[in-house]
């Protein structure tokens, strides 16, 4: 019976412990996540703003008036609007008591000034504006950057490329304008047909920077969704329809899809309104374009895309890329791919590792608008698919 009774007293003593650490988690959460009470930050600052108030009138040398604004920067970021209201009043009534008790500000130093008013005034209306944004938008501050990082993460998650078979190489290198962390180019990728074929889509969404990067986010996901899922031919239809109905004020697009056999080297090329890709030959060293046709993505309804076919052979590269990677002001396309494929020819020798990112910097670096390259080698006869993929180039 003893036994019984410790046994029972363990028993709710680990249950007590599991809904604790349970009800924590979840507070933790909604904390993180923003829909948590405000009361434990709001408790906080407001112990701190008679804290500072006695400091000053005590020792005015080191604490002066204006420190009020701490608290009031503090609750800007960390409290709802009607939190901050009262923090305000808070604050407003140290001033008085601080007025009070250091004489009139012509008496000498650490007094509360008219420019003391004013500064914590302005401290908090800036305070307030801020803490009204993130209240309509629904982010607290202290969730906001992750949300960001997370959702450039997502994007770089989706542009990552598959392992590729031995004896292939691949590379992709995106650079967004202006040293932003959000680009309007975007890639995804798979491997299709039982790991037998490589499709890629490249694509370039109107517009720049952050500007684009919502609309990217967006496409990459859905385009993500649609390769694989229907027969090659169709996801550029595809696509365009599910452009078109986002009725976007700036909502067209280029893009191209490339679909290669990695067992004999045939692919196909369906370009929207995209640069034609640019392919080396390794038998005679020159480059040639390779260009599909059809229309930009989400200009209208029923539009058609007619592939180029092409083979890769042992040596041989294929280069896709965004015009912002070729065309300048001061520079037409043409004068931009001719640029791009002499940078190119220097990395024939390596084998092309790393020649990506190092494009780029040679021949766009300082370019304010989104860059993306990439590239596929042919080094020698692939290996058999359906097995585990080899190591990637």
């Amino acid at each position: 019976m003893a036994g019984a009774r410790v046994e029972s007293f363990s028993a709710r003593m680990r249950k007590a412990a599991l809904r604790a650490r349970t009800a924590l988690r979840k507070s933790a959460v909604d904390y993180f996540r923003g829909d948590a009470s405000d009361w434990l930050a709001l408790t906080g600052l407001l112990a701190t703003v008679p804290a500072i108030a006695v400091g000053t009138i005590t020792m005015p040398v080191w604490f002066a008036p204006s420190a009020l604004v701490l608290p009031i920067v503090a609750g800007g970021l960390l409290l709802r609007p009607a939190s901050l209201l009262g923090l305000y009043a808070a604050a407003a009534a140290a001033l008085i008591v601080e007025s009070v008790a250091l004489g009139p500000y012509s008496g000498g130093p650490a007094r509360v000034t008219p420019g003391t008013v004013l500064v914590v005034a302005a401290c908090g209306f800036f305070g307030l504006i801020i803490a009204q944004f993130r209240s309509r938008v629904g982010v607290p501050w202290r969730r906001g950057g992750t949300m960001l990082f997370d959702l450039r993460e997502r994007i770089r998650v989706q542009s990552k490329l598959p392992a590729l078979p031995r004896g292939w190489h691949r590379e992709m290198a995106l650079r967004p304008a202006g040293g932003q962390s959000f680009s309007g180019d975007f890639v995804v990728a798979a491997r299709t047909n039982g790991g037998r074929t490589l499709e890629v889509v490249l694509t370039d969404v109107s517009g720049k920077g952050m500007d684009a990067g919502s609309r990217a986010l967006l496409l990459s996901g859905a385009f993500g969704g649609l390769l694989g899922s229907l027969p090659h031919r169709d996801f550029l239809p595809a696509a365009n329809g599910y452009l078109l109905r986002q009725d976007w004020d700036e909502g067209f697009a280029t893009s191209v899809h490339l679909v290669l056999d990695l067992e004999t080297g045939d692919y196909e090329l369906l370009s929207a309104g995209h640069l034609p890709a640019v392919q080396l030959t390794a038998g005679t060293g020159r480059w040639r374009e390779v260009a599909g046709e059809g229309p930009l993505l989400g200009v209208y309804d029923g539009a058609e895309f007619q592939p180029a076919t092409g083979n890769l052979r042992p040596g041989d590269v294929l280069m896709l890329f965004t015009d912002g990677l070729v065309e300048t002001a001061d520079r037409d396309i043409s004068e931009g791919i001719d640029r791009l494929t002499g940078e190119a020819d220097r990395y024939v020798a390596s084998g092309f590792e790393g020649a990506a990112w190092h494009l780029i910097e040679k021949v766009a670096k300082d370019v304010n608008d989104d860059r993306a390259l990439l590239l596929i080698r042919r080094s020698s006869t692939s290996g058999p698919t359906g097995g585990r993929p080899g190591p990637a180039g």
